[in-house]
């Protein structure tokens, strides 16, 4: 079981199943909440990750549709889990639904790829350079000063993930303007691009560089597709986050979330090596910075 998983996307993925089962089933909500006697509303909200499940209530849901022992015991650790608090959840509570609900997927994936024309990607930012990042956001659209803190520290424990076991792995395609856009003062941004290369040392982690002269095709902003793993034999399709000004999309239609992954594998085919990013971010950190 990943240490590091949120119980938030567990009860998102046990929501999923218990409405495949009760599909596969053949019943209705309805007919389920009929039969055990509950309120229809209740089917809906537990499949719907509105709310919690108790252990006897998924017991006996599990016995109504027909679920054998062995994975009734998955589906019932997995609702144990979905219910600990952990500390990445205590440090979402005071950030935005939609940014909170992405670092939680995030944080419960087997792996990212991200796509940044804009600036480094938050799970590879330094903290001087994270900082420099929210206070440009709140010149235009101020926030308290402790809400800045809240989101850096945020950041920084959402780095974590990268030395999570089991292992975490990061593919990330940064444009080659990312690396020459001022943000902080020329210490910060030197301090970033160094931070890169090392980064991009440690065997999980991929960092390329999508150059200028690069033939591009892939015109849009920022974006991140999330790969999970089973936990508990239990699945959870792919995703793909979208950054937009004021809130990130979540796509989860499976036809629009492979177009991201198509996108995704156009940009890492069209960046420079890992060898030619990591010179590349050298020659700017020593002759720009």
């Amino acid at each position: 079981m990943p240490e590091y998983g949120s119980p938030a996307v567990r009860r998102r993925r046990l929501a999923a199943e218990l409405r495949r089962l009760r599909e596969r089933a053949g019943f209705t909500a309805d007919e389920v909440a009929e039969r055990l006697g509950w309120s229809a509303s209740k089917i809906s909200r537990i499949e719907l990750h509105r709310t919690g499940i108790k252990q006897p209530d998924l017991r006996n849901l599990l016995e109504l549709y027909g679920v054998a022992a062995v994975q009734q015991e998955s589906l019932l650790a997995l609702a144990r889990e979905s219910s600990r608090a952990r500390r990445l959840d205590a440090a979402m509570a005071s950030l935005p639904e939609e940014y909170a609900a992405f670092l939680l997927a995030e944080a419960e994936a087997q792996s990212v790829s991200t796509w940044d024309p804009q600036v480094v990607p938050g799970l590879l930012q330094t903290p001087e350079y994270a900082r420099a990042v929210m206070l440009g956001w709140h010149e235009m659209f101020p926030v308290p000063p402790g809400d800045i803190n809240r989101r850096v520290e945020a950041r920084l424990i959402r780095q974590r993930v990268l030395q999570r076991d089991p292992v975490f792995t990061l593919t990330a395609v940064v444009d080659e303007s990312v690396l020459g856009r001022l943000l902080g003062d020329p210490p910060v941004m030197r301090g970033q691009l160094e931070h890169l290369v090392e980064l991009g040392k440690q065997p999980n982690i991929t960092i390329q560089v999508l150059p200028l002269t690069a033939r591009q095709s892939v015109l849009t902003g920022a974006f991140i597709y999330l790969k999970f793993a089973q936990v508990h034999d239990v699945p959870m399709h792919d995703m793909a986050i979208v950054e937009q000004l004021t809130a990130n999309e979540q796509v989860e239609d499976e036809t629009d979330v492979y177009q991201y992954f198509r996108a995704f594998e156009a940009l890492t085919a069209r960046a420079l090596s890992e060898d030619e990013s990591g010179q590349m971010i050298t020659t700017y950190a020593r002759d720009v910075w």
